[in-house]
């Protein structure tokens, strides 16, 4: 049974919090956000308020900020309410430095647990729960230990170089010896992966300074090291290591989308096709990444992994 409309949330709405923004913290395997509950998008949050806000010293910290929000309220929600208009809320989501991003595979289960967790949507384990994004809609189930999300289709950014030779593009990394190959994979959001030799190589990686990656996709990169698991496919199921780097935060405990472009190279570079299961080992836990033939008769991916909400407070609104 899905609630397409919010109910009661425990959390003041911010007129009635009279300059007061409150606030969850949650993570998805250690990816971890700061929401904003605005059911009547009265609280429009500035760029550099996001960056004060995320800021790990200064603020309360978080790889990212979203703020849940009706989708007739924004341009890219009302665009989907024309084809599904049971997706009544939008994950309106921005970068630690406060650039606004396409979508979140961790955040947006992590953004579900919050609607739920707030009484905003009632979701039994099994039903589902339609959500617009920047990155088009998401379809959540809710799992008796997490969320998993129909991601929709994916892409290779440079189809052509990519079905030639595997790979696209060029990384240079501080930590890693020599411009590295490598393949662009677009999740609605742009990836692009690198293949790493062994553990050693993957430790040694420093995502402190942003990977060079050349052509650099329009509107930037997140960039996935991957290491393939010895042996590759055991059980049917295929499994992968992996470490990224995002755009507008720097280095993650763990990406959603990145785990998705990360089994789509591995599958590839190996033409592992029929091995549409897959573990993702990321720093802060484990992924499931599924491949699905969507009622579009196109192939989806679909992320499976936990989310958690730690804490609640209030900050400044100004």
């Amino acid at each position: 049974m899905r609630s397409t409309e919010p109910a009661t949330s425990t959390i003041p709405t911010l007129q009635e919090a009279v300059g007061r923004l409150p606030y969850a913290k949650g993570h998805g395997t250690g990816n971890d956000f700061i929401l904003v509950a605005d059911p009547l998008d009265v609280h429009s949050i500035e760029p550099g308020q996001v960056a004060r806000m995320c800021d790990r010293h200064r603020g309360i910290g978080g790889d990212g900020l979203i703020r849940a929000v009706p989708s007739s309220t924004l341009p890219e929600g009302r665009a989907i309410l024309e084809t599904r208009p049971d997706a009544y809320w939008f994950m309106d989501y921005r970068n630690a430095d406060g650039s606004l991003s396409e979508m979140c595979g961790n955040g947006v289960r992590v953004f579900v647990h919050f609607l739920v967790c707030e009484n905003l949507v009632e979701m039994p384990v099994g039903s589902t729960l339609p959500i617009g994004t920047r990155g088009g809609l998401k379809i959540v189930t809710r799992l008796e230990d997490g969320y998993a999300v129909d991601m929709g289709t994916w892409e290779f950014i440079h189809a052509q170089a990519a079905a030639t030779n595997g790979l696209d593009s060029r990384v240079e990394t501080t930590g890693l010896a020599n411009v590295r190959g490598a393949l662009s994979v677009s999740m609605g959001n742009p990836h692009t992966v690198v293949a790493i030799s062994d553990t050693g190589e993957l430790e040694g990686i420093e995502l402190t300074s942003t990977p060079g990656v050349e052509p650099l996709p329009a509107h930037g990169t997140n960039v996935e090291y991957v290491l393939a698991a010895d042996p590759l496919v055991s059980g049917g199921r295929g499994s992968v290591r992996m470490r990224v780097h995002e755009r507008g935060v720097g280095e993650t405990l763990s990406c959603g989308t990145g785990a998705c472009a990360a089994a789509i190279a591995t599958r590839h570079w190996a033409q592992a096709h029929d091995i549409r299961q897959w573990s993702v080992q990321v720093p802060g836990g484990e992924l499931g990444v599924g491949f699905v033939d969507g009622p579009d008769g196109l192939e989806h991916v679909v992320l499976s992994g936990p989310a958690v909400l730690v804490s609640r407070g209030e900050v400044s609104a100004a």
